[in-house]
């Protein structure tokens, strides 16, 4: 079992790797040097947005990597602010300007904004013309919840390959999998360690996941570390995981999970931990003043 045999194929025949690099809060003075760290650990696709404002630095470790632009995989994310057919455009083009690259492998909506969904659209039009110019190989959407994905589908042209969610053991989001599924949608998890239970306190969870005694158990079973069960779970399931850190030896730590499996059992018991409790911001209720991020020129 290696890395290279994990490729998820996407609705439009685009190749994906299962498991990325995401730099979600990542410090501008921190990502080249974790993306660069990356690329030599194995990771190919890195995932990043205009709302992180590291687009440029992403760049950066991508160019100093040395390898070749072709082997990469580059997810980047449209923000809300710039929703909209012709500021969607005037973003893309933005965005490939700070990445320092003339096409994206997938361009993703990064929220659904519920309030103004003809918005909404018109980004997603303007992803497509993007697709049809062959300027992304393959377009998405994040944080769609079913009724979002149904209203898109109803008047998009192209259903999208990716849907990114918030997705951990505490939180496994079975109606948008079931949705995606649907559709030929892949789930991609961010914050699939459940990193953002940590950053909420109101959850009222107070075991952090990789302190939950079934976590550790199987850890502890299969040789590995808590981190790396979780990523298998992922795997296991079918998903993409696209797991954020900074820290050399964890970014090299989260890569290291070609050489097991978990069993039916073994996932059955990880997924009884979900407790249906978001962590991270409501798609339902998400617009572009829930985060007021301003996108760096």
């Amino acid at each position: 079992m290696n890395n290279r045999s994990l490729l998820i194929r996407l609705n439009n025949g685009v190749e994906m790797p299962a498991l990325g690099f995401g730099v979600f809060r990542a410090s501008q003075e921190q990502t080249a040097d974790a993306v660069e760290t990356a690329l030599a650990t194995g990771y190919r696709l890195i995932d990043t947005a205009a709302a992180y404002n590291n687009e440029r630095q992403v760049g950066e470790g991508i160019r100093r990597s040395g390898i070749d632009r072709d082997q990469i995989f580059i997810t980047t994310k449209l923000w809300v602010a710039d929703y909209g057919y012709e500021p969607a455009l005037r973003a893309f083009d933005a965005s490939l300007r700070r990445l320092g690259v003339d096409y994206i492998d997938l361009y993703l909506l990064h929220w659904p904004v519920p309030t103004d969904f003809d918005m909404t659209l018109g980004a997603y039009r303007a992803a497509e013309k993007i697709l049809a110019d062959g300027r992304a190989r393959a377009i998405g959407v994040s944080n769609f919840q079913p009724q979002h994905l149904e209203n898109l589908l109803q008047q998009a042209d192209v259903a999208p390959a990716v849907n990114q969610v918030e997705l951990h053991p505490y939180f496994i989001e079975q109606a948008v999998r079931k949705t995606n599924e649907r559709y030929g949608i892949v789930t991609q998890a961010w914050s699939p360690i459940g990193g953002i239970y940590s950053l909420n306190q109101e959850t009222g969870i107070t075991t952090k996941l990789l302190e939950n005694p079934v976590i550790v158990e199987l850890a502890a079973k299969h040789g590995k570390t808590p981190a790396q069960v979780i990523l298998r779970w992922h795997l296991d399931h079918g998903f993409s995981a696209i797991p954020k850190s900074v820290t050399p030896s964890r970014i090299v730590e989260n890569f290291d999970v070609f050489d097991f499996a978990l069993n039916p059992t073994e996932i059955a018991a990880i997924d009884a931990l979900d407790t249906g409790i978001r962590a991270g911001a409501d798609p339902e209720k998400f617009d572009k003043n829930t985060y007021p991020t301003t996108v760096e020129d």
